[in-house]
């Protein structure tokens, strides 16, 4: 009998493996993001140090560049392929249809980078050493290096949501999977963010210029607060255009925890709102400390929810909605010659289908039924739930007693809900009786 193409399981314990991604993903989207936006933010200044002959505008530039080098190209450059090596990690086969279909869109991608890169290398370095008029043109094509990465990675990062296109699965066009509804709107709602980004750390950089110049620092306080403020609002309006572009199996796990989004959201709006504010009309008032301190708020009180959300909102699925976070592909997709491997389990079970099992597991026995149940477990479900009871991300065992109290009540919530694929945000896991009866003994043997 032929396997599926499945591949062995990494679970990184009492976390998972997908949040382990998302951990990674939080530290290099601080980086990165910033990264962007200062690509934006050195084009305004450089052209208004050119247009108004301000060359203290360059010294500004020079600092930034060079906590850009470190923050963002050292630490973003660490994070960035630690990312899809977490991926990879957790979902081969989604960073394998990634591939498949991007891999284009991907090396040119590379390339922006690349050209980002050496490009911040050079702001730098010849600040001071070529005419004015060429370092702004270089400025300029700084920021469309940076524009454009953005631009090129999040056709591939929404696909990760859906294609939002139902040509693409018969065509199975790269097109038509990079250019979805929600494409733009996550685009925006990225650049928005970026915008704000390049205020936030720029007021690191401004309010540490007190002593050397503090009316240049108060100045460029209140431009960074300004900037911020127009990015945080391009950020709200954004993200309201890009809930409107979700899919239903979003929107259904948005529903559950929508109450503490909004609150969320408002308050970080008002006391960044506010921080804003006195950026503006205070700048005086703001220290490297308090700058520093808010880098860490929008961190870790903005970044990290909206990570946890976004990976949250993509179950069942890992990338276009035919492969499912536990790497089974869940629809024919004609495009690309992708058969649906939901009723090939149905029929077989993982036992028989899957090539990493073990020998002497491919036959339940009352001596190894507990290890069947716990690797069919670890196979089916630890790429969106923590297995330890006490674990930090979705506990399944502390799920469990909401659920069913006994042994047989597991398995009827198994078989009848996720078995016939009922949950908008769990995977369809149709298995032979057999192995449902060792999937709940061993759950039932840890809740316990």
């Amino acid at each position: 009998m032929e396997m599926l193409g499945l591949y062995p399981v990494f679970y990184f314990p009492n976390y998972g493996s997908a949040w382990l991604m998302g951990l990674t993903g939080t530290i290099h989207i601080m980086a990165s993001h910033t990264s962007v936006g200062a690509g934006l933010l050195f084009a305004f200044l450089a052209h208004k140090a050119y247009k108004e002959d301000r060359p203290e505008l360059y010294d500004y530039m020079k600092r930034y560049g060079m906590f850009l080098l470190i923050f963002s190209y050292v630490i973003g450059s660490i994070t960035g392929p630690g990312i899809w090596y977490t991926a990879t990690a957790a979902s081969p086969r989604g960073i394998s249809a990634l591939i498949h279909n991007f891999v284009w869109v991907w090396a040119t991608e590379w390339v922006f980078f690349i050209y980002e890169v050496i490009g911040v290398f050079a702001l730098i370095y010849f600040i001071d050493k070529v005419d004015r008029k060429t370092h702004l043109k270089l400025t300029y094509t700084f920021a469309i290096a940076s524009v454009g990465t953005l631009a090129l990675i999040i056709g591939i990062i929404s696909f990760m949501m859906w294609p939002g296109n139902d040509a693409y699965y018969n065509t199975g066009s790269a097109s038509d999977a990079f250019f979805g509804v929600n494409t733009f709107p996550h685009m925006f709602l990225r650049i928005g963010f970026m915008i704000m980004m390049s205020g936030i750390i720029g007021m690191i950089i401004s309010s540490s210029m007190k002593k050397e110049n503090l009316s240049l620092s108060k100045e460029l306080t209140q431009k960074m607060g300004i900037v911020s403020l127009l990015g945080g609002f391009l950020t709200l309006l954004s993200f309201m255009w890009y809930i409107m572009t979700l899919p239903v199996n979003a929107h259904a796990i948005l529903g559950i925890t929508l109450d503490s989004i909004i609150m969320n959201r408002i308050i970080l709006s008002i006391l960044f709102s506010v921080y804003f504010g006195i950026a503006i009309f205070k700048p005086q008032w703001i220290s490297r400390t308090l700058a520093i301190t808010m880098m860490f708020v929008i961190g870790i009180a903005g970044v990290w929810p909206g990570e946890k959300l976004r990976e949250s909102m993509r179950k069942p699925y890992v990338a276009g909605q035919y492969i499912y976070s536990n790497n089974i592909i869940s629809r024919d997709v004609p495009g690309k010659g992708i058969k649906n491997e939901v009723p090939l389990l149905a029929a077989n079970g993982y036992l028989k289908m899957d090539p990493w099992v073990p020998t002497r597991l491919r036959t339940i026995t009352p001596e190894n039924k507990l290890e069947v149940g716990k690797m069919l477990v670890t196979r089916a479900c630890s790429n969106c739930h923590s297995l330890e009871k006490y674990g930090s991300y979705r506990p399944m065992m502390g799920l469990v007693g909401k659920i069913a109290q006994d042994e047989a009540g597991i398995k009827s919530y198994i078989k009848n809900v996720i078995g016939t694929g009922s949950s908008p945000y769990m995977p369809k896991i149709a298995l032979p009786d057999e192995e449902y009866d060792a999937m709940a003994a061993w759950i039932a043997t840890q809740a316990k």
